[in-house]
């Protein structure tokens, strides 16, 4: 392989409420973490970006979620993946993914890593009304890479886990005063505002203060609600709140949007 191969690279298939997906490849591995939308969108997104579902070895869910195993069956059927999640999103999932080849069953526990060569992927428990949320920090060559996308708060134990880490896909779910003013119900509004839901921009912009370390180059703010927040407004709310707090926006680290419809460019770390 090509030295130009090298490296931890990234890409933001699709990230929001409608589906979610993010591409991880090194010189050994190609995987995906999450697979909600089609399998055709997300073949389609991998080609985007200059990539082949056929070249993709693992995928690791998060959790049972629509929006985040939609494909899950299919792309392991299609392709022969090997599929990662703990035991409680696997039964969470019975009934949803159809058949997956018990040889490509595996379980990867909360808070544990698996190692794969080149790269390890570490699992992380969240705070999120699912049977066993789990989000994971991807390692490899020095580097590493956090997807956190699905969770109410950030626990003092997540922290440590994800600290300092080379960049990150952090929930910004939505903008509080859109989401109380808007048209869900009542109930709704709770769950996504409550300790199991979903990070607002400013929660997101809290956390990331918390985590953002010295090797932090790129912060992508993702699983953005599409009736309660707006790409503008999110990135706006993040950079405002750190530069406030003194933080290098656009200087030490960048902050990239994310689209639920667009693959974000595949970036080395």
């Amino acid at each position: 392989m090509q030295q130009e191969d090298d490296g931890l690279k990234v890409s933001v298939l699709a990230s929001g409420s409608t589906g979610n997906c993010t591409y991880i490849e090194t010189k050994e591995h190609h995987i995906l973490i999450d697979a909600g939308l089609s399998g055709k969108k997300i073949e389609g997104l991998m080609a985007s970006i200059g990539r082949d579902m056929h070249d993709v070895d693992s995928l690791f869910v998060t959790h049972e979620h629509s929006d985040h195993r939609k494909a899950v069956g299919i792309l392991a059927r299609r392709y022969g993946l090997d599929v990662y999640a703990n035991q409680g999103t696997w039964d969470a999932m019975d009934g949803k993914i159809g058949k997956v080849d018990v040889a490509q069953k595996h379980i990867l526990a909360p808070d544990s890593t698996l190692s794969l060569g080149d790269m390890d992927v570490e699992s992380f428990s969240v705070s999120h009304d699912a049977a066993e949320p789990q989000f994971y920090a991807v390692h490899s060559g020095g580097k590493t890479f956090v997807v956190l996308t699905d969770t109410g708060y950030v626990s003092d134990h997540v922290e440590g886990v994800i600290k300092d880490a080379d960049a990150y896909l952090m929930e910004c779910n939505h903008d509080v005063e859109m989401l109380r003013m808007g048209s869900y119900s009542w109930p709704l509004k709770q769950r996504i505002l409550g300790d199991t839901g979903h990070l607002s921009n400013e929660d997101g912009a809290d956390a990331m203060m918390d985590v953002l370390g010295r090797h932090t180059k790129r912060i992508f703010l993702g699983h953005l609600s599409q009736e309660n927040n707006m790409k503008s407004l999110a990135h706006l709310t993040v950079a405002s709140i750190l530069e406030d707090h003194d933080f290098g926006v656009d200087h030490d680290f960048k902050i990239l949007d994310t689209d639920p419809e667009k693959a974000s460019g595949l970036v080395t770390l």
